[in-house]
């Protein structure tokens, strides 16, 4: 596709993750108005990169989704206004990654359990037998993608055997073992660790329901960076409550914020972290190289990067 870019605006939406200023600022060079604006000042920019949709997109010729993850954005409506949407996929398989390791080092070397006591001044040691370390574990990756390498890569590096979850049974780097999608219920069933880092589609939509979790062994730690309805939320508290599974570390929820009377927050062996695993300071700048790296596109006539309608 080609057109003539003359004003890009960094939503406000953005905000959530980095000030849109600093995107602004590292895409000043650009052969085009930067600028930050708000809901009123869409009409006016060609393109705009965001967090969030909203109806004034469709009037656009571009949009990029900051998130790797674009469930929110009506492709259907895009298309049939000819709108591009491109997205951030390829920047949070090593943040993401990491985070999940910090998840996985907590439940291993009681990490959370230490933190709450120094928060009600308890001077407590963990019982002799809670610890464990990682080498030798398994983790199954639901989800062979950017997020999945990015965890594979770095729990490999921990030490740890990772089998993945996918459509093909292809082999595909940073894995020791691939399992179909037909086989995820034997999978998640032999596993200490079961991430999910799957995108949210019709297909895995509640994924992991009370089925899943029944075929998880009772010592098994579930973790999700992926979106919230991936997981029947009500069966991952039925599980946890009933000691079907040791415990969770959940970046993601049906409904966020998560709400202040959900059972998660008081769960001694939960932990919660508010949709933040891909945080980290250079974000606007692993965002705004996709960017430039498209509006030379635009340029040249080439195909757009990352595009995904």
């Amino acid at each position: 596709m080609q057109f003539e870019l003359e004003r890009l605006g960094v939503h406000d939406s953005v905000e959530a993750v980095f000030p849109p200023s600093e995107l602004a600022d590292f895409l000043a060079d650009l052969p085009a108005t930067v600028d930050v604006v708000g809901d009123d000042e869409i009409a006016a920019c060609d393109a705009v990169v965001t967090l969030e949709h909203r109806e004034a997109f469709l009037e656009c010729d571009w949009v990029h989704s900051i998130q790797a993850g674009v469930d929110r954005f009506p492709f259907d409506e895009f298309e049939a206004n000819d709108v591009v949407l491109t997205n951030s996929t390829g920047i949070h398989d090593r943040t993401v990654g990491e985070t999940v390791a910090g998840y996985l080092l907590s439940f291993s070397r009681r990490l959370h359990d230490l933190l709450a006591n120094q928060r009600e001044r308890r001077w407590e040691r963990p019982a002799w037998d809670d610890g464990f370390t990682l080498p030798g574990k398994t983790a199954c990756v639901v989800g062979t993608g950017t997020l999945g390498r990015g965890v594979a890569e770095t729990l490999g590096g921990l030490g740890l055997e990772v089998w993945g979850v996918r459509r093909s049974d292809e082999p595909v780097p940073g894995f020791d073992e691939i399992y179909t999608n037909d086989w995820l219920l034997e999978a998640v069933g032999d596993a200490d660790f079961v991430i999910v880092t799957v995108p949210l589609t019709d297909e895995t939509h509640h994924l992991f329901d009370a089925e899943a979790f029944d075929a998880m062994r009772a010592d098994a730690y579930f973790v999700n960076v992926a979106r919230g309805p991936v997981v029947d939320e009500p069966a991952l508290i039925d599980a946890l409550e009933s000691d079907a599974i040791a415990g969770a570390a959940l970046d993601v929820f049906e409904e966020e914020p998560l709400p202040e009377d959900s059972p998660l927050w008081a769960m001694d062996e939960v932990i919660v972290t508010p949709h933040c695993a891909a945080y980290t300071r250079d974000y606007f700048r692993d965002v705004g190289e996709i960017v430039r790296e498209n509006v030379s596109r635009l340029e040249t006539g080439e195909e757009l990067y990352n595009r995904v309608v």
